[in-house]
């Protein structure tokens, strides 16, 4: 801290007391920091003091009177009572306190003595500050003077009033008129209790007659109630011997009032006293009471109460005076008080006093005003005395003011100003300090602040002199003073700056200059980093009992890495982590979790991100959901013979609203203790009538559902009897079977025990022939099955069942239709016996809904042809080809069953460009009837299914090769192939789709080219017919960085039938690779492979001819092997196998139960007529099915073909079934040795 200080200050800090320098209206205080340094004499203050009023109550051990003061030098106490001296320390009963004006009344003994008006005075040299006035108030004890009364005698029909006349004591004061057995006097518009105490009867009646009429005064700060003699009324009514009319009739007269007595009066109140008028009246028939306010309205506060006898207006204001009246009336006049109101105030300041500091030869001007009705008088006192008796030259008073001229140090003192009127008085001292002194900032040197961007800073520089100073701020040594928008320096001092920027990081520079001198403090400004919560928690919804967990994640400026807090709140309230193992609340970097989740945790969560300069919060709502709580408070209402309402409340739903309302029931009689369900209404229901059985025991329970699950069930209600009653319903489900041919079985599902309604329940079986003119046959049974004997075969019948109990019968109940036993035997023919229906279904047609979808219909068989009941239809196909292969061959059967009465279906899952057969038979409860006969169909062309196998077989630095098989089912004639390819190099880019359209069906291999050298492309393949491309196979390669010198090359297919192939145009003095592998070749794998060089030309006479060399002769020879081998197992299949003439019985009329389709053998023998002259599609990644044979004549060239006389042949049949072989060549270059 720098700071100059003038060769003057020293002589004057001893004679001057202690200033701010700033005006207040409080005492001016010398900071310690100032005391530390110098010794500064104050003027005397009070702290301390007791109320203007101080009661004496019974029940306090002490009564302090208080007065506490600070000053330097140490202020000195004297009292005044009653405006005489007095010494408390002169009397040995009070306690006196040390360094204290305070002394203490004990409660022991005559407190009598020390009642009176109290006033604290404290001086030093400097001058005398002044309490309020302090009046001790010893309350005695009220008492009821002890009085005989005369009993009150009163006519009927005439007013009275009984007197209370309460002692007085310590307000407030509450009256009670009761009897002596303390039983409150029944008040009303005819008997009531006036403001004073006084009990007022408009008219006299029989019943007043009594003689314990007690008043009770009650007096609760001093905890006391005194009771007024008893007093005695006598009520007189009518003689007896005047007529009856007039015995006991009150002669009615017009109103007149009680209280007030006069008609007109006039109250004071102070401002903030409640207002009470009262007008009590005497007539009859009683008197109503009416109030207004003469040319107003009542004041909207205003309130009516005591039976409209008394107005009372809370806490009135200057607006609330005026004219006010009552009226009192009846049918026979009325009477009328006028109430004139004057709101007065007591004092309240103006301007009061204020504490000041001025320099030495300045002009000094002490404000003292005060308002109030009526006008208070000012009274001023300089250090306890009144100024007359402390005269000043320089002092001048005008009015309301004091002014010191040309002020010097020695006029430093205390004036009092006292404001006072008849409703009270204020006091208010006012210390004026006469001092030069210069700047002394109280700020510490290099104070270090620290704030977020964006926010306010506050920096401080507390300055204690004498004029004001001057403040300054300045930043970084520059001499300029700092400003802007966004700078403000305050009266006390303070620099602030709004909205805190980076660039505001810096020194600070406080200068503070009076006429005295200057000093100066440094503070040093960082800008922090803002903290934010970048990830919130949103309100949750979690499950009672679960794990809930509360994310909270904020960023914060780093220099705060070791004060950084995240803490979490619930409801506002901290949330104490103890980590210990009863603890259900664990932080985890940001995340709050809460373990075994109860409704008590249910609230807002606040994430609270903290370091010393600035915070950021986040809020979400954890909401609990449960089961809803049981239902509460059942009851039965509306009490009927078959039902009854029941109402509940629901209970907490929990957060999830209760979708619904389970009641349940339990009886006594049948199942005692087994609750079953009744009935379900909407959640947002809280009643239901109940539909109930007769001569049942009920009670009831409701339990809530919503959707965590349903809650516990209610307390059950009370139980319900119901009376007995007849059967509500007839038996269910009636089924009539016919197990023999000449009886009809009669079953159905008896009523439930709690159906019965009442004992002595019965069924009665009614049944006729249906379409006889016959009467109805009935028996009665108890037992729930019934056999009809003796009826014709599987006749149609009428049933009916009634049910019966003691109370009568059940409702007229539903026929039903059966038939009687079907036949044992249906005779066709003399050897033949069935009971399967005997015809089939006719004008079997099918219609296509598309290519695997079939719709067919058929006429019904006529049920004289069914045998029984009818069953329903099922219908039998297999495929017979594929429409792309001619030859035909059974497929698997496949059934579909459709039940009841049908004359269509649908049959889906068919193989598109196909030809099936079908048959339609019908079925009863014995098994199927005939087929129809088959009928053929071809389903349309499809899309092809996607390729078996799509294969990279040679990758280069350009160029990719792919080969391919053709779909297992092409679904039509194969048109070509969609092949589609695209840049990837796994990235989220690709490249375009590249588009090869291939028309040829019987290519299977591609090779694209101009590809880009190590780069990943994915290539895609599907399989086209007219009807559109099929679904798609992809397949994924990366080119290479350079070329390979060799590449593959494939021959032509060869005939299985050749033993050698000449491969020619190879370069002399080459390595070659020779492959011998299957046309269907999808991997790698091959029959043979070797490694050969050619020789250098001009050399070959010298080797011979390649037939001569080993290698060749042993390739040869394991070729012939192998063919020899698969043309005798061709050729022992094909005898095994051969035509039979039942397969076109069977293919006509096949076994719709049990036959199956004929599996196909390999090499099976076909005799279909429309065999291509070519075998199918060529296929890389299957062996054609044997059922499949596409061979023809053509296929086996000039070779040499003997047919036996069934048309099969015999020769070299090697049963290629499309397994031709090529050889395949890859050249390597070789350099001559």
């Amino acid at each position: 801290m720098r700071m100059q200080r003038s060769p003057e200050l020293t002589a004057v800090l001893g004679l001057i007391t202690c200033i701010c320098v700033f005006h207040t209206t409080t005492a001016i205080d010398i900071p310690l920091e100032v005391l530390s340094h110098i010794n500064i004499e104050q003027l005397p203050t009070i702290t301390a003091q007791s109320p203007s009023s101080l009661i004496a109550f019974p029940f306090d051990e002490s009564f302090p009177m208080t007065c506490e003061a600070k000053g330097n030098p140490e202020p000195e106490f004297r009292w005044t009572k009653n405006g005489q001296e007095f010494d408390p320390s002169l009397d040995p009963r009070l306690m006196k306190e040390e360094n204290s004006g305070t002394f203490v009344i004990p409660n022991n003994g005559n407190l009598t003595e020390y009642q009176g008006t109290y006033r604290c005075y404290v001086s030093n040299k400097l001058g005398t500050a002044i309490s309020k006035e302090i009046e001790f108030i010893v309350p005695h004890v009220p008492k009821f003077p002890k009085e005989t009364l005369d009993p009150v005698v009163v006519e009927e029909g005439q007013p009275f009033t009984l007197k209370c006349n309460p002692p007085k004591g310590i307000p407030p004061l509450q009256i009670y008129w009761m009897t002596i057995n303390l039983q409150h006097i029944e008040q009303d518009e005819r008997v009531s209790m006036g403001l004073n105490g006084d009990l007022y009867f408009s008219h006299a009646v029989e019943k007043d007659s009594r003689r314990d009429y007690c008043c009770f005064a009650a007096f609760p700060r001093i905890r006391t109630i005194v009771q007024k003699t008893a007093m005695s009324v006598i009520v007189q009514t009518k003689k007896s011997d005047m007529s009856p009319e007039s015995a006991n009739a009150i002669l009615e007269r017009k109103p007149s009032l009680l209280t007030p007595s006069t008609a007109t009066s006039e109250t004071q109140l102070v401002k903030g006293e409640d207002l009470k008028l009262e007008c009590i009246a005497e007539g009859f028939p009683t008197p109503q009471v009416e109030w207004v306010k003469i040319g107003h309205q009542l004041p909207i506060k205003a309130k009516v109460e005591n039976h409209g006898k008394l107005l009372l207006v809370p806490r009135v204001e200057q607006e609330d005076s005026g004219k006010y009246m009552c009226k009192a009336k009846n049918g026979l006049g009325e009477a009328v008080h006028y109430f004139t109101l004057k709101v007065e105030e007591p004092p309240e300041w103006v301007i009061e006093p204020e504490s000041q500091l001025s320099m030495i030869g300045s002009d000094v001007l002490i404000k003292c005003s005060a308002s109030g009705t009526p006008q208070p008088t000012i009274t001023w006192r300089v250090n306890g005395e009144l100024l007359q008796g402390a005269p000043a030259p320089n002092r001048k008073v005008f009015d309301d003011t004091i002014v010191l001229r040309n002020a010097k140090a020695s006029d430093s003192a205390v004036y009092q100003c006292e404001a006072s009127n008849k409703h009270g008085t204020l006091l208010s001292n006012a210390n004026i300090m006469i001092m030069n002194l210069s700047p002394m900032i109280l700020t510490k040197e290099g104070e270090d602040y620290s704030a977020v961007e964006g926010n306010g800073v506050m920096m401080h520089c507390n300055v204690f002199s004498s004029p004001p100073s001057t403040i300054t701020w300045s930043k970084d040594d520059s001499s300029e003073s700092v400003e802007g928008p966004r700078l403000t320096i305050h009266d006390n001092g303070s620099l602030e700056i709004y909205s805190v920027e980076k660039d505001d990081t810096g020194q600070y520079t406080c200068l503070a200059k009076n006429t005295e001198g200057s000093s100066a403090v440094d503070a040093m400004l960082y800008v922090k980093d803002p903290t934010r919560i970048v990830v919130a928690q949103e309100d949750l919804q979690i499950l009672i009992g679960t794990t809930a967990q509360l994310s909270c994640l904020a960023e914060y400026d780093k220099s705060f890495s070791n004060d950084f807090e995240l803490l979490w709140e619930k409801d506002d309230m901290k949330i104490a982590l103890n980590n210990t193992e009863n603890s259900r609340y664990f932080v985890e970097d940001g995340i709050l979790q809460i373990i075994n989740v109860s409704h008590r945790d249910q609230g807002v969560y606040t994430c609270v991100a903290r370091t010393p300069v600035d915070r950021d919060t986040a809020s979400a709502l954890l909401m609990v959901l449960d089961v809803p709580d049981a239902p509460e408070y059942l009851v039965l209402s509306e009490h009927k013979s078959k039902s009854v309402k029941l109402k509940w409340i629901p209970g907490d739903d929990h957060n999830s609203s209760t979708t619904e309302f389970i009641i349940e029931y339990e009886e006594s009689q049948w199942e005692p203790g087994n609750w079953k369900e009744l009935l379900r209404v909407p959640g947002n229901h809280n009643s239901a009538v109940l539909k109930l059985h007769g001569h049942v025991d009920y009670r009831f329970r409701v339990s809530g559902l919503n959707a965590v699950g349903r809650g516990l069930p209610s307390e059950p209600t009370e139980r319900y009897k119901t009376p007995p009653a007849a059967p509500d319903k007839n038996p269910e489900n009636i089924k009539i079977e016919g197990h023999l041919p000449h009886e009809m079985d009669i079953n159905w599902e008896p009523l439930l025990p709690i159906e019965h309604n009442g004992p002595g329940l019965e069924y009665k079986v009614s049944y006729r022939r249906q379409d006889v003119e016959e009467d109805w046959k009935e028996h009665m049974v108890k037992r729930h099955s019934f056999v009809v004997k003796n009826t014709p075969t599987f006749m149609p019948y009428e049933i009916k069942i009634q049910a019966r109990n003691h109370q009568g019968w059940g409702p007229e109940p539903k026929i039903v239709t059966g038939y009687s036993g079907e036949d044992s035997f249906f005779w066709t023919c003399p050897q033949e016996v069935s009971s399967v229906p005997s015809a089939a279904p006719e004008d079997v047609a099918v219609e296509g809904l598309n290519s695997s979808v079939v719709k067919v219909s058929w006429t019904r068989v006529h049920k004289d042809k069914l045998h029984g009941h009818l069953g329903g239809y099922r219908i039998n196909w297999w495929r017979l080809r594929s429409l792309v292969a001619s030859k035909k061959s059974h497929g698997d059967k496949h059934t579909l069953t459709f039940p009841g009465d049908q004359s269509h279906a649908t049959v889906p899952g068919l193989t598109p460009f196909s030809e099936y057969s079908l048959i339609v038979m019908t079925f009863n409860g014995r098994g199927n009837g005939p087929g129809s006969h088959p009928l053929n169909f071809k389903t349309p062309e499809g899309v092809p299914e996607k390729n078996p196998v799509f294969r990279v077989t040679d990758v280069q630095k350009h160029t990719v090769s792919l080969v391919w098989a053709p779909p297992l089912e092409p679904n039509g004639i194969l048109t070509g192939y969609l092949l589609e390819y695209q840049l990837i190099n796994d990235t989220e880019e690709v490249g375009p789709l590249q588009t090869v359209d291939i028309s040829n069906p019987d290519t299977t291999k591609w090779n694209l080219r101009d590809l880009e050298p190590v780069s990943k492309y994915k290539f895609y393949l599907r399989s086209c017919t007219t009807v559109g491309c099929g679904p798609v196979v992809s397949e994924e390669c990366t080119t290479t960085l350079e070329t390979s010198e060799g590449l593959w090359k494939i021959s032509e297919a060869l005939n299985t039938s050749k033993t050698f192939h000449i491969i020619d145009g190879l370069d002399p003095g080459t390595e070659y690779t020779v492959r011998l592998i299957p046309n269907s070749w999808v991997d790698n794998s091959s029959i043979f492979e070797d490694v050969i060089t050619t020789e250098f030309a001009g050399l070959a006479s010298i080797h011979g001819g390649i037939s001569t060399q080993g290698w060749f002769i042993g390739l040869m020879c394991a070729i012939a092997l192998l063919t020899l081998i698969v043309l005798i197992a061709c050729f022992v299949n094909r005898n095994k196998g051969g035509k039979y003439s039942v397969k076109e019985k069977e293919d006509l009329h096949p076994d719709v139960e049990s036959q199956g389709m004929n599996d196909d053998t390999f090499c099976e023998y076909s005799d279909n007529d429309e065999k291509p002259l070519k075998g199918s599609q060529h296929s890389l990644s299957r062996e054609i099915k044997a059922g499949d044979s596409g061979d023809s004549l053509v296929d086996y060239g000039d070779e040499d073909v003997q047919f036996n006389e069934d048309g099969s042949f015999i020769g070299e049949y090697a049963g290629r079934k499309e397994k031709r072989v090529s050889a395949e060549i890859k050249a390597t270059i070789q350099t001559p040795a």
